[in-house]
């Protein structure tokens, strides 16, 4: 398929949002160049970043659109990655409408030693539990690297992959990328804690009022 006349695009601020968040979270700091990717939840599939091309040269309609087969419309190819996306939508995740993929350099640092995130710091609890999870390695691209990654986020809206990065969940592009920019920062936390020593862990019990009171934090009705 392809689209000469933007105005025929579907979902155009949908895409503009795509490739603004990738931007963003590349002047953030919390990812590189090309690496990384972001999708967005469609009514009959999602939207996801095409493999190979600089954000900053990415128009409107090279955005990929995909199924749930795992089919893409037009020539032009989607992020090699588009399995976990595919799977976490699938995975009936709750409100998750956009996935944000960063290789956020404290966060890799963490997931290149095979270390999640412990609770260090009661704000781990944003990502949805105890901890944030590392999923085991596995090829970039892969089924396998998918089913890993579909275990590591149950009843969490990130996790680190081993020797690769990280991914964020979000009901927007808005709070993914929100999310992922919390993510780093706690994994940029947890790595200086490391160079004095282990961290006192908070325990279970205390995360479990935490996670309790980020049900009812901050504006709900916004």
């Amino acid at each position: 398929m392809s689209f000469l006349n933007l105005d025929h695009v579907p979902h155009k601020t949908l895409r503009n949002e795509i490739i603004r968040t990738t931007l963003r979270m590349n002047e953030l700091g919390i990812n590189q160049g090309k690496a990384g990717n972001v999708s967005a939840r469609t009514e009959d599939g999602f939207l996801i970043t095409p493999t190979g091309i600089p954000y900053e040269e990415t128009r409107p309609e090279q955005i990929v659109a995909m199924n749930m087969d795992g089919d893409h419309q037009g020539v032009v190819l989607p992020s090699s990655e588009w399995r976990f996306h595919r799977d976490i939508y699938a995975s009936g995740a709750d409100r998750v409408n956009a996935i944000v993929h960063t290789h956020a350099p404290y966060a890799t640092t963490l997931a290149c030693m095979d270390r999640g995130i412990p609770p260090f710091h009661y704000m781990v609890a944003v990502a949805g539990g105890s901890d944030i999870r590392c999923a085991p390695y596995a090829t970039f691209g892969t089924q396998a690297l998918s089913d890993h990654v579909i275990v590591a986020l149950r009843e969490r809206k990130a996790c680190l992959m081993s020797h690769h990065g990280m991914i964020a969940c979000g009901e927007s592009l808005q709070k993914a990328l929100a999310l992922a920019v919390e993510v780093e920062t706690l994994a940029r936390m947890f790595w200086q804690a490391l160079q004095i020593g282990e961290p006192v862990l908070l325990s279970d019990a205390e995360m479990r009022v935490v996670i309790d009171k980020f049900q009812t934090y901050g504006q709900q009705s916004l």
